[in-house]
């Protein structure tokens, strides 16, 4: 007599070939709360950690006490890649690239935080590596899987903005230090950081205070500033909703720091304390066939409100957000594409159209388990939301607007 498996393992049970052993790699701050929500998932067994700094692993430490502990990324996908399945990736953003590479060439299904890589060319053949390894891979910004994007694209569908011409995407990042030089002031390194590998395939420099764990995310070293910060979650939802694909120019200004009453400072290894970028898009059929004209603004500047927008109501979410400018109207949403309101907002209640594209689970809070149950069932048998092929081409963009900033020269004059 043959019994199913789940029955001899009481409630609850999962089969081994049901779950998924995932491998963090970064697991402190947001890689603590990726893991916890891959765990949460239900089918997923945090089996490994890896982190360069004990004190940020700590916490994942306390969390997952069988998870094996290492500090070099290397190491573990050597020692133990036959163990698990997974790798998730939450460091610093030059050291993305190298270590989903290390992990696809082992076969291994990846979910890297955003945004995917620090410079173009690992994006391009991050994109490239998954399809050749055919592992399933996701970037990690929850709003592609949320239901706001969806009900934009479902509006826009249904024709009430009419084509898009233009959108402004707008964050009031920064909350780290940016337009600053180099701190002069070396110090110790701490005794639980092994700032070798915290540096990876960066240029070796002394240590500094204050740069770990959160702001070298201003620094072009290390980070790629408020637009790679923010721009996975902000021009997300105009990529879903319009279809596009990569810039064909990029123009751009920044603020300036003032060093003294007449001096400006231009510090070129940091990231400006705010830009205006503007992307020309060429244009397709849901923009009428005509180029579509994409501002991105940072450092607390915000579009002009629209004139639909009643003087009590908020702009986005207040210090994020997107606009589209359509032929026949406007729309607008958060961060994470999260609510959406047609202007003026009265619209929103009025409108009444069907929902016909497919909801994540969960919403964005569903991203992970949708990761966890597409490395489940197998490259190419679940559709992701944020898959290589597409976070890949959005990544390019967001870090071709980033060329612009760096290569400008107004803050020299």
């Amino acid at each position: 007599m043959i019994v199913p498996r789940h029955v001899l393992g009481g409630p609850g049970f999962i089969a081994p070939s049901d779950r998924l052993v995932v491998a963090g790699i970064g697991v402190g701050g947001k890689g603590e709360s990726d893991i916890r929500m891959f765990a949460e998932s239900g089918k997923a067994e945090i089996g490994f950690l890896c982190d360069v700094d004990d004190r940020r692993a700590a916490a994942s430490r306390a969390r997952f006490p069988k998870a094996k502990y290492y500090k070099d990324y290397r190491e573990m996908l050597d020692k133990e890649g036959k163990n698990f399945d997974a790798v998730s990736v939450s460091t610093p953003d030059h050291n993305h690239a190298v270590q989903t590479m290390a992990a696809m060439e082992r076969g291994k299904h990846v979910y890297v935080q955003k945004p995917l890589t620090h410079d173009i060319y690992e994006a391009r053949a991050l994109a490239e590596g998954a399809r050749k390894h055919r592992v399933v891979t996701q970037m990690g910004n929850q709003g592609a899987s949320g239901d706001g994007v969806r009900v934009l694209q479902e509006w826009f569908n249904a024709d009430l903005i009419g084509k898009v011409h233009t959108v402004y995407c707008w964050t009031n990042r920064l909350v780290w230090p940016q337009g600053i030089p180099w701190p002069e002031k070396k110090a110790p390194v701490p005794a639980e950081l092994d700032w070798d590998l915290w540096l990876g395939t960066a240029p070796n420099r002394e240590y500094v205070e204050g740069l770990v764990p959160f702001n070298w995310r201003g620094w072009w070293d290390y980070g790629t500033g408020a637009l790679g910060d923010m721009g996975c979650h902000l021009v997300e939802p105009p990529y879903a909703v319009l279809d596009l694909t990569y810039p064909k120019d990029v123009q751009c200004s920044v603020g300036s720091v003032y060093v003294d009453e007449f001096k400006r400072g231009y510090f070129p290894e940091s990231a400006p304390p705010s830009s205006h970028v503007i992307m020309t898009f060429p244009g397709n059929e849901k923009t009428g066939n005509k180029d579509l004209t994409m501002h991105w603004m940072d450092g607390g500047i915000q579009p002009m409100r629209p004139e639909e927008l009643g003087p009590n109501e908020v702009f986005g979410d207040g210090g994020n957000g997107v606009l589209f400018i359509g032929t026949k109207g406007k729309m607008m949403c958060g961060t994470y594409g999260a609510n959406p309101r047609l202007l003026p907002t009265s619209r929103t209640e009025e409108v009444n159209v069907p929902q016909n594209i497919e909801r994540v689970p969960g919403g964005a809070e569903g991203h992970y388990a949708q990761w966890v149950e597409g490395a489940l069932a197998g490259y190419g048998n679940k559709k992701l939301s944020s898959p290589f092929d597409i976070a890949g081409p959005l990544t390019e963009t967001l870090l071709i607007a980033n060329l612009a900033i760096r290569s400008q020269d107004v803050r020299k004059q």
